[in-house]
């Protein structure tokens, strides 16, 4: 596929071309997919927990079990978090380059490069002076890449504060392994609480951010931002094939 050059106005206008390129792997996108869910049944029952509704009825509260339905949603949403993230951290070290954890820790000057150029043009919306394809990635950009990584580290502290508050009232080994944690970081139980609400509020506002940032990019960048965590395909264009081609080696 080749470029070409379209006549509007007496102006020569190039159009590109673009190529289906394979990024996310099934297993990237399932735990993307399983992730998200989980996630969202978290702080929907989460809430819930932290601030039962006054509901009226005539029945005995033996007859009621509402509040038991939600806790164990909470649960088995949590335990699917760490199940799927489990995998991810284990194809992290054998998926193709676009999973592979050393995209995540974009640090190096050839990274910090990349993440001030999204900073500046992406997120700050200045001008370029010359327009550059080979600035837009082929996968995660450096800044989205960098901020999946402190997400995982809340993810961490949310799995241990959530299973630390469980387990005294669990019978099963995996959260009484938490356990500890409490007396690590604090006795105060409401203090774990209140740890655990906060970062509940920094998946909110990454969920927030992130939404935009994909359906910005998708216009903006007509790739297949938001369809390819579903068929696992994006587009990039034909002059970085080669380029895409050879990352997919490593």
């Amino acid at each position: 596929m080749e470029n070409t050059t379209q006549i509007q106005e007496g102006v020569p206008i190039k159009t590109v071309t673009f190529r289906r390129a394979y990024i996310w792997q099934l297993p990237v996108r399932f735990f993307h997919w399983i992730n998200g869910f989980a996630i969202t049944f978290l702080i929907i029952t989460g809430f819930l927990i932290a601030n039962p509704p006054a509901i009226m009825t005539a029945k005995e509260a033996s007859g009621q079990f509402w509040m038991g339905l939600i806790r164990q949603v909470h649960f088995i949403s949590a335990y699917a978090m760490v199940a799927v993230m489990f995998m991810r951290v284990y194809w992290a070290f054998v998926g193709n380059r676009f999973a592979n954890w050393r995209q995540f820790v974009p640090f190096d000057k050839k990274g910090r490069e990349k993440m001030w150029h999204v900073i500046k043009y992406d997120i700050f919306l200045f001008n370029e002076k010359e327009y550059k394809f080979t600035n837009i990635p082929i996968g995660h950009n450096a800044v989205a890449a960098a901020s999946y990584l402190v997400m995982f580290i809340l993810a961490v502290v949310m799995i241990f504060t959530g299973f630390a508050l469980y387990a005294p009232t669990s019978t099963w080994f995996f959260p009484k392994f938490f356990a500890w944690a409490t007396s690590l970081i604090t006795t105060d139980e409401f203090l774990i609480r209140r740890i655990h609400h906060i970062v509940m509020w920094a998946f909110i506002l990454f969920i927030a951010v992130h939404f935009y940032l994909v359906l910005f990019h998708d216009w903006l960048e007509g790739r297949g931002e938001s369809s390819a965590m579903v068929s696992g395909y994006k587009f990039c264009r034909t002059e970085r094939f080669e380029d895409y081609k050879e990352e997919e080696k490593h």
